[in-house]
């Protein structure tokens, strides 16, 4: 009999504190003590715990007799009518002597929003999501991370009927992250970030696909560098980022961007190597280098660029001399006549190289020309000596057939 009554009385406090938490609702966890959450815009009431019942008593707010516009107390409770941020502060209730009875400290808020998730995979074992609140709420607030597998194999199923959830694990030192290790390329994936303060929660659902969210980090160790006794080029070489691992079925493909510091627009070219000749330079000029990266079979989205890398080209022999030479005549035709006048003659900064290729083509060119022209003149001319041989024939012909006719008539007159 007396364990029955230990029995039922465990179950009126449970139910007891049950009906406390649901009047204040505050969800599991948010119950300090001294604390009451409530939402903007409604009606507040704040109960006079230790108040007799029937008694008078009085209610201040941070220590003062002002309270909020419209308050009203009603059985001892105070009640605050369509609360706003103003209204948030420590109340306390008094007896009739003005002793301090019960204190409470009010803070308001707004329920959850939905939050905003992205989610991102920097290799193809793991990835990341991120979120942000998209209200404000004034409230402490907690988030609640979940994914679970949606293709399951036969073996997995059977395994577990509900399918796989798991913690997507947040990172303490990265506020607004968590990760979800072990992943497999070739799944897809739901997430669960839940938003949750003392007045409620909200949850936004997110389908990933790890070929789809595939985003490497950008690539380490850029090194730009000039190659010798060609102006025109630099040698750039960088590393897989180290978050990627290297593996023969995952590789990565790259691309690379620069120009000289002094130009706006970028030259880009692209590669699978670790390294690169960049044959266009200035030469003399200082050149910008990024790269970027992505996976070899184009899934996902490119990296973001690598922190810049700078380098110039050797300057060429030939054009160092030619200008040197330059800047000498100039100062002897200033020391002679001054002049404010810029000098027209532009400074040759080409490649030899780059000449040479340059009236080779216009060699093939100009023979191509002239064959063409031949070809031309030939044809016209056979054209009009046939033409010539045809105007010809008739003419002798038409002698030929005239004398034959004549014949006749000479003939008959001697006859005669």
């Amino acid at each position: 009999m007396h364990s029955h009554t230990r029995g039922l009385g465990r179950v009126m406090v449970f139910l007891a504190a049950a009906l406390a938490s649901a009047s204040l609702t505050i969800p599991e966890g948010w119950g300090q003590e001294g604390v009451q959450y409530g939402q903007l815009g409604t009606d507040v009431t704040l109960s006079c715990i230790g108040a007799r019942t029937g008694s008078l008593v009085q209610w201040r707010r941070d220590g003062a007799m002002a309270l909020p516009e419209g308050s009203a107390i009603h059985q001892g409770a105070l009640v605050l009518p369509h609360t706003s941020l103003a209204a948030a502060g420590t109340y306390s209730c008094h007896d009739e002597d003005g002793s301090l009875l019960h204190a409470v400290s009010l803070q308001l808020g707004h329920l959850p929003g939905v939050p905003f998730v992205s989610c991102r995979a920097s290799d193809y074992e793991n990835f990341s999501c991120s979120w942000t609140s998209s209200l404000e709420t004034f409230l402490p607030t907690r988030y609640i991370t979940t994914y679970r597998k949606k293709s399951l194999t036969g073996e997995e199923k059977r395994r577990n009927k509900s399918g796989h959830v798991g913690p997507c694990l947040q990172d303490p030192a990265r506020t607004g992250t968590c990760t979800v290790h072990r992943s497999e390329f070739w799944s897809s994936y739901r997430l669960n970030i839940t938003e949750v303060n003392p007045l409620g929660s909200s949850f936004r659902l997110l389908d990933v696909t790890m070929q789809a969210i595939i985003k490497p980090d950008p690539p380490e160790g850029l090194v730009v560098e000039p190659v010798p006794l060609a102006p025109r080029r630099l040698h750039v070489s960088w590393k897989y980022p180290a978050s990627w691992p290297k593996e023969p079925h995952f590789q990565l493909r790259f691309r690379l961007q620069y120009r000289p510091v002094i130009h706006r627009s970028w030259s880009v070219v692209e590669t699978v190597n670790l390294s690169e000749v960049i044959t266009d330079a200035f030469a003399g000029l200082e050149h910008v280098v990024q790269v970027s990266a992505k996976d070899f079979l184009d899934a996902g989205n490119w990296s973001e660029w690598s922190a810049e890398a700078r380098a110039t080209p050797v300057r060429d022999p030939a054009t160092m001399v030619s200008e040197e030479t330059t800047t000498d005549v100039s100062l002897e035709s200033l020391a002679e006549e001054p002049s404010q006048a810029p000098n027209p003659e532009p400074i040759n900064r080409s490649d030899p190289l780059e000449n040479t290729a340059i009236l080779v083509s216009l060699g093939i060119f100009a023979f191509f020309v002239l064959a063409a022209v031949l070809i031309i003149a030939i044809l016209i001319w056979f054209r009009v000596r046939k033409h010539s041989k045809d105007k010809t024939k008739p003419h002798s012909f038409l002698v030929a057939a005239t004398h034959l006719k004549a014949l006749p008539s000479e003939c008959w007159g001697r006859e005669a």
